[in-house]
């Protein structure tokens, strides 16, 4: 049986502050191990404060009723359990990533609605590696690399957090297994089609690939994109400017990673999109050697400074590269 961990202490050095007194906690719980582990450790640290809450996708024909379980055991627990469900049509392409989409917004929504700030899902460390080998396979940057974030704003009011990061699957789930949970088996978590079931085989057939190892490298790149986010917000303020309804950036002597920074902000601002990485790095290399180019309704100029602005329609198509 593995040490329980000091919740409160995990939350508090994920979130960078510790739960306030009588504050709300609102559980994703769907029903397998990891989720259920976290359900446990929030019920004996914060009783009577916490909401259980499953989405419902209607992935499934067996979705309904594992969600009735999972209410079930938390009402034999005096858990509180809001099971959410997935309206409009059903998911057909992209599956996991719609699906995931929709979970995380039904599950905003509820916090918002319920004035629950503080939303935690059972992330591990096994979660984190598998990221870690899927970007590295996609040629992923720093960002990308930093696998899955600790703790993020959802919405407005609503922050996800991330406890256990640092927690191995095997001991979630015997923690679930002690605490008596019965515990809801996915089958999509071994569908090949999936790219991190293409992980999770890799990690289990090579015994030298330390999952908790790869965790923890996410997290100091983690760490490394912070420092590089601060650094960047402070080149902003020297070295760009508003001008005349377009930005002008002095990109001279600034590493490769904050011109990267810079300008993936550049085109947000302007553009009001969100731009994939890899296309900014196009556009930074165009503008480096000289060359003009547009992305995602923004055009760009080069020079001794780089002028950045909204491009006129019939340029819109053209892309960085």
């Amino acid at each position: 049986m593995p040490q329980r961990p000091d919740l409160g202490a995990l939350i508090a050095a994920a979130r960078g502050r510790p739960v306030a007194p009588e504050e709300q906690l609102a559980i994703a719980t769907s029903g397998g191990p990891d989720s259920l582990a976290l359900l446990g450790l929030a019920a004996s640290a914060y009783p009577g404060r916490i909401t259980a809450l499953t989405v419902d996708h209607g992935l499934r024909a067996v979705s309904a009723a594992e969600a009735e379980g999972v209410a079930a055991q938390c009402a034999v627990r005096g858990i509180r359990h809001v099971t959410l469900r997935r309206d409009g049509p059903p998911i057909t392409a992209n599956v996991q990533a719609a699906a995931r989409a929709a979970r995380y917004a039904l599950l905003a929504s509820w916090c918002a609605a319920q004035g629950v700030a503080l939303l935690l899902t059972a992330h591990h460390a096994d979660d984190q590696a598998e990221t870690l080998l899927m970007r590295l396979n996609r040629g992923s940057g720093h960002d990308g690399l930093s696998g899955i974030r600790a703790a993020r704003q959802l919405a407005r009011s609503v922050m996800l957090v991330r406890p256990l990061l640092a927690c191995r699957k095997a001991d979630l789930l015997a923690l679930a297994e002690a605490d008596g949970w019965r515990c809801v088996d996915d089958p999509s978590n071994r569908d090949p089609r999936h790219d991190r079931t293409g992980a999770r085989v890799l990690l289990a057939a090579a015994p030298g690939l330390d999952a908790g190892a790869l965790a923890a490298s996410a997290a100091h790149l983690a760490a490394e994109a912070q420092a590089l986010d601060w650094a960047a917000s402070a080149a902003w303020d020297g070295r760009v400017v508003a001008a005349g309804g377009e930005l002008v950036m002095d990109a001279r002597g600034l590493p490769g990673a904050l011109i990267h920074r810079l300008l993936m902000r550049a085109v947000r601002q302007v553009g009001g999109g969100e731009p994939r990485g890899q296309d900014v790095a196009r556009l930074a290399a165009r503008l480096t050697d000289g060359k003009p180019a547009t992305l995602a309704g923004v055009a760009a100029r080069p020079g001794a400074i780089w002028r950045i602005f909204p491009a006129p329609p019939r340029q819109i198509r053209h892309q960085a590269g």
